[in-house]
């Protein structure tokens, strides 16, 4: 069944009077539960794709279903590209409860330390208060598991200027996990870290994603990456070249 959904999605960017093409006529679903790849060169248009799956970026054209949401529709894009309110507010709602993140650059926090990095997600969707809440003990025992989980209970208190580049991504995926989001998007989440440490994320996202049924999107142009997923998406130049699923 799939959980994410492109029709002919277009993303053009203004500059200046210019307008440059990103994305063009793109289509493709995804599966729940696939780990899944946006793969192409560098300038190709994948971190565009990921950018509008994860509704961070509006299409200029097309249709994006997300988690059995209409998110977008030829019907209903707003006009000139610009959100209004009411819409602004209602995709910031979906994204926080259907998508987690995993960048590049890790973007932690480095005033807290790794426990307090995992949990702001939770807290920041408790002041929106449009989630069903976790109670207190219930929202420490599922940040403990999942620092656990991607092994780092004894960094627990330490903050990301003492840990390495391996252990700020896995508080990164922790963190992407943690409000139990169904489709979980990596941004060439192996590009900071050396191969040994690349290896051992992808094997715990893999691990991640048998275990707990989350949906990985990966934008990357690593080959490991590729050779992991059993959904491969091709980009050349903003248009979809070839798709794999074994």
């Amino acid at each position: 069944m799939a959980i994410i959904e492109l029709h002919n999605v277009s993303k053009n960017y203004q500059m200046g009077k210019l307008s440059v093409p990103a994305v063009k006529n793109v289509s493709f679903s995804i599966n729940r539960g696939e780990f899944a790849a946006i793969s192409g060169p560098s300038g190709s248009g994948k971190s565009t794709l990921l950018n509008l799956i994860g509704l961070i970026d509006l299409p200029s054209e097309g249709g994006i279903i997300l988690d059995g949401i209409d998110v977008y529709s030829h019907s209903n894009l707003p006009e000139g590209n610009k959100i209004p309110k009411e819409l602004d507010s209602k995709i910031t709602q979906i994204r926080s409860a259907h998508v987690g993140f995993i960048f590049q650059n890790f973007n932690l926090i480095p005033v807290l330390n790794v426990y307090e990095n995992v949990e702001l997600p939770l807290n920041l969707m408790d002041k929106k208060e449009k989630h069903e809440k976790m109670s207190g003990k219930e929202k420490e025992e599922w940040i403990s598991y999942l620092i656990e989980t991607v092994g780092l209970t004894a960094w627990k208190t330490h903050k990301p200027a003492e840990l390495s580049g391996g252990q700020r991504q896995r508080v990164a995926i922790a963190r992407a996990l943690v409000t139990k989001a169904p489709v979980i998007l990596a941004d060439e989440p192996t590009a900071n870290l050396d191969s040994k440490n690349g290896e051992q994320i992808l094997e715990l996202m893999q691990k991640l994603n048998r275990e707990l049924s989350t949906t990985f999107v990966f934008s990357t142009h690593d080959s490991r990456i590729v050779e992991m997923c059993n959904h491969v998406i091709y980009i050349f130049d903003g248009q979809k070249v070839k798709e794999t699923n074994s």
